[in-house]
């Protein structure tokens, strides 16, 4: 059984009082911390890397969850994970050797997750499926916080259940990108479990609204 678990995605943190930001959803509620790193190719933002992890691991024990949006991210699992990471997650589109990052991610003895971006098919987990702990649904173009939810990924987490419900496993299945109190109900009831909230947690009033997607979060089972 897997359970339902909110990620506050620190991307949309304010930077002047992260430690603080942090500490007001964690209290609230949050279980996971959504680590967005971005170098600039893969993406075309950037956002931050290892000096940043490394500095706020020391304010919280709450699960990192780092999601690495670069080009070919084995150059640094090690780094992140002496870093802090407790579970890193690559893009299937960022690596040439997709499992051989997947064993070097879990030879670290930290937890492995894959992303697919919107238009990158199912088929793509087809040789790793059974070798990860999460798989992370793009629910945006990945690159940009604000953007609306992209409704036809909502078939795509409900066929990725199916799957893995058919094969008897318990892979979590996270969503991110347009993941508000309006749109979290319409991917939690189709199989999501992990779900990465970014501008509707911080900002003002954290906690309360840590609260609120947690109480929605309550209302569904767990896969």
């Amino acid at each position: 059984m897997r359970k339902n678990i909110l990620a506050p995605s620190i991307l949309s943190a304010d930077f002047k009082h992260l430690e603080q930001d942090i500490r007001e959803t964690v209290s609230a509620g949050a279980e996971y911390l959504h680590i967005d790193v971005m170098d600039g190719m893969f993406v075309p933002s950037i956002s931050f890397g290892m000096p940043v992890i490394q500095s706020i691991r020391s304010a919280t024990d709450c699960f990192f969850d780092v999601h690495l949006m670069i080009e070919q991210p084995e150059r640094y699992i090690e780094t992140f994970v002496k870093c802090g990471a407790d579970s890193i997650t690559v893009h299937a589109e960022a690596t040439k050797h997709l499992h051989r990052v997947v064993q070097q991610i879990k030879g670290c003895g930290v937890k492995a997750g894959v992303a697919l971006n919107p238009a990158t098919p199912l088929s793509a987990l087809d040789y790793v499926i059974e070798d990860v702990d999460m798989v992370l649904i793009m629910t945006v173009n990945p690159g940009f916080g604000g953007q609306k939810y992209i409704p036809q990924m909502t078939e795509k987490i409900r066929t990725l259940r199916q799957r893995l419900m058919q094969m008897g496993l318990e892979t979590d299945i996270q969503v991110d990108g347009g993941i508000k109190t309006d749109t979290i109900r319409e991917v939690l009831g189709a199989g999501a479990n992990v779900c990465v909230a970014g501008s509707a947690v911080f900002g003002e009033k954290i906690a309360e609204k840590t609260v609120a997607f947690l109480d929605i979060m309550k209302e569904y089972k767990e896969w």
